[in-house]
């Protein structure tokens, strides 16, 4: 794991050249503390540089910029192919020897002798790069399927400049920082800022599956106007190899037709061999658990194939509402692992808010950002990798909205408008704090499925479902924190993205797909993906994702909604694995999600640093947001009419992230 950086900056001196990739490569120094390098091409203004985690192979052979054999062509490469050992022998039959075992040398001689985009498919792993070809003249960047590696690119005053961060960009003394309001507006309705965009003007998100290539001409002159509307007619469009949309349109047609025990031996051998993949490395390697089901299942089958104790790695929360901890310690005894558990005290979690933002070089506000880096953090006192069951909910239906949506949207899509509009009208007489306390009071007496957290949140956003016309609608109103930001934000429009532009959306049966499709090429990527990335990178450590390798997702998507979400429970071909190694009992038990009481926390400890950036004064005087809107939710907030949590979360992580060192 490792971070890579470059530059084409033409009119720079040699020295100035140099000294510019320094200071990028410094700037995300913890995404490789064990090595860095730079390579400088004086006569085209081109730079690469690199900082290194040493994962596999820790020789000087692994040091980066990385030469292939014949001089060709140069690499920078942040993560792992995991295939490598495969491509390596068919290399090595094909007359290309090695000095070292890294994957980055075989990735260089699978680029000699298949080319860029047949590399790319052959390629099982998660990476971001950028390859200079010398002979052509030529910088190509590339991104894993999935996304999980993240990269960056833009013009920038006359420059081009590329990075797995924002970071670097920020560290470039031509860069200047620009705020893509527009950006600015989706991150407020996704609590992300999704791709391709990215908070900056001018500098945007490689998509996922896809690479870019631009000659010496594309780099030596700038777009009048760069946009990923331009980019669609242009010759640097970035181009796909993997296509999730394909995928899913091709499972749909064509799909699984064997009996539900065998699709469930099929994910197994699957699942097991991802895993055993992902168990390659020359370092401590273990796995985060949670207890829930996607954790336990990854923990289960690495445990299945190892000789030793697997360490396992767990934060516990004090409150029970937030605490996984007690479930976890149950799986990991039962499978036999070497477990680590850390209890938090809200003061430790507290401690990490002021890092945000530069964990984060971008807003994001998915408050699981904050025990997601907490685990890491702990993970890596004893090992360099880490698991992660990551993928899990995305694939196989195990987000309750979709249960919840789709149940929902048949029962009411009949209801006349009129009445829909009284049902919700009703719902929102009580404030969500209300209904939190009335459901939580009839807990006791529900089923384990009615039992679901922020029941309050859920019921206000039913309501605001009764509203919609049609099921785009609802999934839209489902995710969305602030449902109309370009009130919020000033002097801006909401741009279209994956979840409004229809021609990013796969044809599909029904809702329940429509929305794991939709998060599999906008939330799982955008949100999920990129608070793993920030969380462990910012303490050095590799996350890797078994759940997402790309013949799994495409496996996923043959198999019908049955095998997904039954009327039982969601996730049922992924529970039928885990039957076979964990007792049901351990894991049986309503989706907690992985988060913090932020609402309470915004009323108690974090009310002065909150009060501070939400200053009606400090918002007006910054001119990004209207200035009544969030006055009025934060008196909301703080006398418990509602539970703006989530809206207010939004805007003090940008106000946090703007302001950073000055708060």
């Amino acid at each position: 794991m490792c971070g890579i950086v470059g530059l084409v900056m033409p009119n720079l001196t040699a020295d100035a050249l140099d000294g510019t990739i320094r200071k990028m490569v410094e700037a995300i120094r913890l995404r490789g503390p064990d090595d860095n390098g730079q390579w400088v091409e004086p006569e085209l203004g081109l730079a690469l540089g690199h900082t290194r985690l040493s994962i596999v192979d820790l020789s000087p052979l692994g040091h980066q910029p990385m030469f292939s054999a014949s001089g060709r062509f140069v690499i920078v490469f942040n993560g792992e192919i995991y295939n490598f050992k495969d491509l390596s022998q068919l290399l090595l039959q094909r007359g290309h020897a090695f000095r070292g075992s890294s994957d980055t040398e075989v990735m260089l001689a699978a680029f000699e002798e298949w080319g860029v985009e047949e590399s790319l498919r052959r390629f099982n792993g998660m990476f971001a790069f950028a390859l200079w070809d010398r002979k052509d003249r030529a910088l190509y960047l590339g991104r894993d399927r999935l996304g999980v590696k993240p990269l960056y690119y833009g013009w920038v005053n006359g420059s081009f400049l590329f990075g797995s961060e924002l970071k670097p960009f920020e560290a470039c003394p031509q860069f200047t920082r620009s705020i893509n309001r527009g950006a600015l507006t989706l991150f407020m309705r996704h609590n992300f800022v999704p791709a391709p965009h990215s908070i900056y003007e001018g500098v945007y998100k490689l998509p996922q599956g896809t690479s870019l290539k631009l000659s010496v001409a594309d780099l030596h002159t700038r777009p009048e106007s760069f946009s990923p509307e331009t980019l669609q007619s242009a010759r640097v469009k970035p181009v796909a190899y993997w296509s999730a949309k394909e995928i899913a349109e091709r499972g749909i047609r064509q799909p699984f037709r064997g009996s539900p025990a065998e699709a469930v031996d099929q994910l197994e051998a699957l699942l097991k061999d991802s895993i055993k993949l992902r168990m390659v490395a020359d370092v401590p390697l273990g796995a985060f658990l949670s207890g829930g089901i996607d954790s336990s299942v990854v923990v289960a089958l690495m445990q299945a194939q190892s000789s030793q104790p697997v360490k396992t790695f767990t934060i516990g929360f004090h409150e029970d509402q937030f605490n996984e901890a007690v479930f976890a310690k149950r799986v990991a005894e039962h499978l036999g692992t070497e477990h680590h558990e850390l209890y938090l005290a809200p003061e430790r979690a507290l401690e990490v808010i002021p890092q945000l933002p530069h964990l984060w070089d971008e807003p994001f506000s998915d408050s699981s950002q904050i025990p997601t880096f907490l685990v890491s953090q702990l993970a890596r006192k004893h090992v360099t990798v880490s698991l992660s069951g990551d993928g899990g909910d995305e694939l196989y239906a195990g987000y309750q909205r979709y249960q919840w949506a789709s149940r929902v949207w048949n029962s009411v899509r009949w209801i006349p408008s009129p009445l829909r509009a009284l049902l919700a009208k009703g719902v929102t007489s009580l404030s969500q704090e209300r209904w939190d306390r009335i459901c939580t009071s009839l807990f006791p007496i529900l089923p384990s499925k009615l039992r679901f957290s922020l029941p309050g949140n859920k019921l206000h956003k039913l309501a605001r479902v009764l509203r919609k016309p049609q099921s785009e609608d609802l999934y839209r109103q489902i995710i969305s924190h602030w449902d109309h930001p370009e009130q919020l934000v000033l002097n801006t429009q909401e741009p279209p993205s994956h979840i409004t532009d229809k021609r990013y959306w796969a044809k599909t049966n029904d809702l329940l797909q429509h929305m794991m499709f939709l998060d599999l090429i906008n939330y799982m990527p955008d949100d999920i993906l990129v608070k793993v990335d920030r969380a462990s990178m910012g303490v050095s450590l590799e996350a890797r994702e078994p759940m997402i390798d790309y013949r799994l997702v495409e496996f996923a998507w043959t198999l019908p909604n049955s095998l997904k979400l039954s009327q039982h429970s969601t996730k049922w071909i992924l529970r039928e694995v885990l039957d076979r190694y964990v007792p049901r009992q351990l894991v049986e038990r309503p989706k907690m999600g992985f988060g913090v009481p932020i609402d309470a926390w915004l009323r108690g400890p974090l009310r002065p640093w909150a009060e501070e950036l939400l200053s009606p004064e400090r918002i007006k005087n910054d001119g990004f947001f209207e200035p009544t809107l969030i006055a009025q939710k934060w008196q909301e907030h703080l006398s418990g009419v509602n539970n703006w949590q989530y809206h207010l979360w939004d805007v003090l992580m940008f106000q946090a992230w703007h302001h950073r060192g000055a708060v």
